[in-house]
């Protein structure tokens, strides 16, 4: 084909109109370099509609106020003790409050009535003898008359802190005897430790000077952590290795104690189950080895209830008083899954003192055990004015 023939025109050319002769055509530019991505000024990205945010105070305060990084966190308010004791029986509370406003609402009382309320009252660990006391009051001069669930809450409450008042007794630390010595029993995971470690820091507090005696030589963990608390609060601390004889090592802290003039002795102990005929045997030579020091030791023996266990706590303290002499109780865990009417039914049965109760890990968080806001705790009714 010569040059000055006319080119043919393809399918594109004339689907887009470019099928005039060739040479009625400008001649075709040379293709252009590919166009870099347009960059936006910066102020074109910015939303329009997005909200000013208010100036932080530090920026108020002048060009050289430090900027914030980011809005602090909101500070939650600490808990007061009886919101923390509250919250920790609300398992119990809840079962309770339950079943009695289910019960008696737009009811009359009868013996049957009374008989599902003790049905409840068992039901949430309160034990049998105290149950039937507490139907018995409910029932006092209402048969056949309609009773409202908040009277009978306020019986509960009533009856329940008439049972607690004789063992709601504070820990009385002797300053006759230096040293005092508090042996700590219990089983497996009930706390003892850490409820160590909470004692040591309240008796610092108070200025005592105290010792604890890693006597749980069966956890290497225990050791640690309580020379952990020992650090925390000023105590002494006397632990050998995993292993050791419990006995030798509580009758070497004696010793010591003894010779510094320490106010307060705090023994830990291997967890252990009670029917482990092998185990409270080791405990009971604890108890024999340190009374070849003193006669009258230990002073107190404390044992550490789980909330959470229920009735088990029955034969725990069957147990343990046999072998160690258990004189009062410490209950831990108080958090919201307790099962905490069975220290009602311990305190009837027993009759041991409760000196104290725990709601949480924090060392605040065991405090003095008090019968009338455990009851009205219990009860679901409103702190005591």
């Amino acid at each position: 084909m010569s040059e000055t023939e006319p080119k043919k025109r393809g399918f594109f050319s004339k689907l887009f109109g470019l099928d005039q002769p060739a040479e009625t055509q400008p001649p075709a530019p040379a293709p252009a370099p590919l166009p870099e991505p347009p960059v936006e000024p910066v102020a074109e990205t910015v939303p329009e509609a997005e909200p000013e945010a208010p100036l932080a105070p530090e920026i108020l305060l002048g060009e050289d106020a430090p900027l914030p990084i980011a809005a602090p966190e909101p500070v939650q308010p600490k808990r007061s003790w009886w919101r923390r004791l509250r919250d920790g029986l609300s398992r119990t509370s809840s079962a309770l409050t339950t079943g009695i406003s289910d019960l008696f609402t737009k009811r009359k009382l009868d013996a049957a009535t009374l008989e599902d309320l003790e049905d409840i009252l068992i039901q949430a660990d309160l034990g049998l003898a105290t149950s039937a006391r507490i139907a018995k009051a409910v029932g006092e001069g209402r048969y056949d008359k309609q009773i409202e669930p908040e009277e009978v809450k306020a019986i509960l409450a009533r009856e329940v802190e008439a049972i607690l008042m004789p063992v709601a007794m504070p820990l009385a630390i002797d300053a006759t005897k230096k040293p005092f010595v508090i042996l700590m029993v219990g089983v497996n995971g009930s706390g003892k430790t850490t409820t160590i470690g909470k004692l040591a820091a309240k008796f610092r507090a108070e200025g005592k000077s105290v010792m604890l005696a890693a006597g749980d030589t069966f956890r290497a963990a225990a050791i640690e952590q309580l020379k952990v608390w020992g650090d925390r609060t000023g105590a002494d601390v006397i632990a050998g290795q995993q292993g050791a004889d419990a006995a030798g090592l509580a009758f070497e802290a004696l010793q010591k104690a003894k010779a510094n003039g320490t106010d307060v002795l705090l023994i830990d102990t291997a967890g252990r189950l009670q029917n482990k005929t092998g185990l409270m045997d080791e405990l009971a030579k604890v108890v024999r080895v340190i009374r070849k020091l003193d006669a009258q030791a230990p002073h107190t023996a404390l044992l550490v209830l789980d909330a959470t266990v229920g009735q088990n706590a029955v034969s725990q303290v069957e147990a343990f008083r046999e072998t160690a002499g258990v004189t009062g109780l410490v209950m831990t865990k108080l958090d919201g899954t307790a099962r905490g009417g069975i220290l009602v039914a311990l305190a009837a049965q027993f009759g041991l003192p409760v000196h104290f109760i725990g709601v949480g890990e924090s060392v605040d968080d065991l405090e003095p055990f008090s019968a009338r806001d455990f009851a009205r705790a219990v009860a679901g009714l409103g702190e005591a004015a």
